[in-house]
């Protein structure tokens, strides 16, 4: 008999007597550079996909986040002609198109109502919390900063946004806020747009890999995880890799606070249909609560924004 340690749940330990653990850690002789921005609608579809591979794969990799500068202002000229935006409320659409397409929902009204004039304060920001915190800290400020653009339609370009945002990370938002409007903060960002044009980085997503020999592939755009994966066997030269089993949906949800369900069914290869199921098989009731928004249902932490 066995006690699971995840669910508290005890049954029967299995067939199998005895396992063979090696607990001996890969080098990390691979850098991988994710080249994006705040506002970046197809950066905010790929978060399922780019989750599983930094969950499975991250082992074989060091991550750096790069900031690309999508937005420094708007101007008379066109900003993205091909998409059909010219001005703020032109996005609106497009990022409707790209949320329903990748069921990472996009409400976008923002762009209407009080529009975002510029992705570099918030660039900044994260900046400033990458130096003085570390990655982690910061990657968890881009996402809330995501999900208070795209699905709570708030203008992350407003000190009183980015400095909530930073508060709800347990850090002093107003703090963090003042630095990043110091010269230090645009010369970090400018120090990331250099490191973005020396890999090459021409759009946003790009997800560049490089390995000790400085060579590497470079992936634009969303792409299914195979590919992702694909590259990396390539950098590394290995036609094996060794996944890490997907972590307990509790501990993503206790993590991330919000996942949305298509990031819990690439996570864990689940239908769309059969969703509820899951959740409430690996979920304790008391610890999440299931809402919706255009059309898409999400999963919070019962503490979480959402509720």
């Amino acid at each position: 008999m066995i006690c699971d340690m995840e669910t508290g749940v005890c049954g029967e330990a299995g067939n199998e007597e005895m396992e063979i653990i090696d607990f001996n850690q890969p080098a990390k002789e691979i850098n991988l550079y994710y080249v994006t921005d705040p506002i970046c609608s197809h950066c905010w579809a790929i978060e399922p996909v780019l989750r599983r591979f930094v969950e499975q794969y991250g082992s074989y990799f060091n991550m750096h986040t790069v900031m690309g500068g999508l937005l420094e202002k708007w101007h008379d000229g066109p900003i993205d002609p091909a998409n059909g935006i010219y001005k703020p409320a032109g996005v609106a659409g497009h990022w409707r198109e790209v949320g329903e397409h990748a069921r990472m929902p996009i409400d976008g009204s923002v762009m209407i109502d009080h529009p975002v004039q510029s992705s570099y304060p918030p660039s900044r920001v994260f900046k400033i919390i990458q130096k003085n915190h570390g990655d982690a800290i910061a990657s968890d400020y881009l996402r809330r900063t995501r999900e208070e653009l795209f699905v709570f339609n708030q203008n992350i370009s407003e000190r009183s946004v980015m400095t909530e945002i930073v508060h709800t990370l347990g850090l002093e938002g107003e703090v963090i806020v003042d630095e990043a409007e110091q010269p230090i903060g645009q010369q970090l960002l400018h120090e990331d747009f250099a490191l973005a044009r020396s890999l090459g980085a021409t759009g946003f997503p790009s997800i560049i890999m490089i390995n000790a020999d400085n060579k590497g592939v470079k992936i634009v755009g969303g792409r299914p995880l195979e590919t992702y994966v694909d590259g990396l066997k390539k950098v590394l030269d290995a036609e094996g890799l060794q996944p890490k089993q997907q972590p307990a949906l509790s501990s993503v949800l206790e993590k991330e606070r919000l996942l949305f369900s298509k990031e819990i069914e690439v996570m864990y290869d689940v239908e769309q249909s059969d969703i509820a199921s899951f959740v409430e098989k690996e979920l304790s009731s008391k610890r999440y609560q299931a809402k919706e928004v255009l059309g898409e249902i999400y999963f919070t932490t019962t503490e979480s924004k959402g509720e």
